[in-house]
């Protein structure tokens, strides 16, 4: 007797479900920021603010390209993290037009810069550009495991944009941007930490195994072999350099961050966590000691109101006000004065009018939103079907994480200022526009990860199986 079996052909309903469902959490991720801005308008105006209609359609328009561009690249993607980002976006577009409304900002960048520059418009075209790099990375990058093909190119292209720096002149007393004439000012380590990461998905899947071996056991814990602590003595010594020359601690804490997360992920060595831990905090230590733009945000984290009274760092006191002004449940939005922070108030200390407009609640919402952006790169790590794309999702996701854990730590008080920028929330173009991208890529592999198998019907489909029962 023989039995022939034929694979029935399955028509997935994934997709269509998947993208109606990011639609309609668009149509709020939209709604609601056009509503907070128009209760910032009431509360400062009496009346509806006039850009209310451009500012909703500009943001609607946003969302439904790159919501075309999913529906269309990448069907099969993740539902919510579209959503996510463009109500932190619109959010973030929210609070920086109520800071641009206020008449202390305005005195203080007219005495400072001479002249007033509303921050609400430049945001809106970086959000913009960062839409279209999106639409650019869904659109051409088509297999997110081609960028193992280009491994160490992305190495050196790492390095030269966090070298690149330390040839322009300092700004606040940081070597973080670069100016090119009619451009602007670029921040080159939000990039680097996009292509960072693909360096180190690369190296970590050809090397994992030897990385994983362990010579002896200490306290409980293995101790990796001492030929294999060569990578994290590198990195620690570049992330020193970059610290050092530059005395910029964010970049230095997301790149070794970055990297010891991504090796533990790999190796599954806890082994590794706590030498990062300790060769992290021996090079802070160290470098504190004689870099004084460092050691001043190290003091004004030790005791900020002391800092704010002698004159030296008033903004971490400043920012700790607006927090305990804002309470439970915040002043109202349009209603606060964190911008008595000064020129930081829209980028590096922004979380503080959320933290005072809206309360802790309201804060507690923000970093909800933001975890749980980095709960669904965990996951679309977890469905990928390749090493590259597991160790690169968890990579993108780990280094959004670490950027909204040092800036909002910094902002609150739990550890010494960065200098990085909120993302998708703080004004900066070079912040929304990576941001963006790292966005793309993650839906590129999630995309690849949630895809069904070919089924026979279709061209790359095995042919069917013939199995005979004797």
């Amino acid at each position: 007797m023989s039995v022939v079996t034929n694979t029935t052909t399955i028509t997935s309903v994934g997709a269509p479900s998947r993208r109606n469902t990011e639609l309609a959490l668009l149509v709020f991720a939209v709604l609601i920021p056009v509503f907070a801005y128009a209760n910032v308008g009431l509360a400062m105006t009496d009346e509806l603010p006039s850009g209310m209609l451009g500012y909703g359609l500009g943001l609607a328009a946003l969302a439904g390209v790159a919501h075309l561009t999913v529906r269309k690249f990448a069907p099969y993607a993740d539902p919510l993290l579209l959503p996510l980002v463009t109500l932190l976006n619109g959010m973030g577009l929210v609070f920086i037009w109520r800071l641009d409304q206020s008449p202390r900002l305005h005195q203080r960048a007219e005495a400072l810069f001479g002249s007033f520059s509303p921050d609400t418009p430049k945001q809106l075209l970086y959000s913009a550009v960062g839409v279209a790099l999106f639409v650019a990375v869904l659109a051409f990058l088509k297999d997110h495991r081609i960028l193992q093909r280009y491994t160490y190119i992305s190495m050196v292209v790492a390095l030269i944009l966090l070298i690149l720096p330390m040839f322009f002149p300092p700004v606040n007393g940081a070597k973080i941007w670069i100016r090119i004439p009619g451009v602007g000012t670029i921040q080159p380590g939000e990039f680097a930490k996009i292509i960072i990461a693909v360096f180190f998905s690369g190296y970590l899947m050809v090397k994992r195994d030897a990385l994983a071996l362990a010579s002896r056991r200490f306290m409980g814990l293995y101790l990796p072999r001492g030929r294999d602590l060569g990578p994290i003595l590198v990195i620690w010594a570049l992330s020193i350099l970059i610290l050092v020359f530059e005395t910029d601690l964010g970049t230095s804490l997301l790149f070794f961050g970055l990297f010891v997360v991504m090796l533990y992920v790999a190796t599954e060595r806890t082994s590794w966590i706590v030498f990062g831990l300790l060769m992290s905090a021996v090079g802070a230590v160290g470098v504190a000691t004689f870099e004084p733009h460092v050691q001043e945000r190290v003091d004004a984290w030790l005791d900020p109101f002391a800092a704010f009274k002698n004159g030296t760092s008033d903004q971490v006191a400043q920012a700790l006000m607006s927090f305990g002004s804002g309470g439970i449940l915040g002043t109202g939005l349009g209603q606060g004065n964190s911008d008595l922070i000064g020129f930081a108030a829209n980028s590096d200390f922004i979380l503080a009018t959320v933290g005072e407009e809206l309360g802790l609640a309201g804060l507690m919402a923000f970093l909800l939103l933001y975890g749980l952006i980095v709960e669904r790169g965990v996951r679309t790590a977890l469905a990928a079907r390749d090493p590259f794309g597991k160790l690169l999702a968890i990579g993108l996701s780990g280094a959004f994480a670490l950027q909204v854990f040092v800036v909002a730590g910094g902002v609150m008080g739990l550890i010494p200022l960065t200098g990085m920028t909120m993302p998708f929330v703080a004004a900066g173009g070079s912040s929304v526009i990576a941001n963006w991208a790292l966005v793309g890529i993650l839906l590129r592999i999630s995309d690849t990860a949630r895809r069904p198998a070919p089924t026979p019907t279709s061209p790359d489909a095995e042919p069917t199986q013939v199995v005979r029962v004797q």
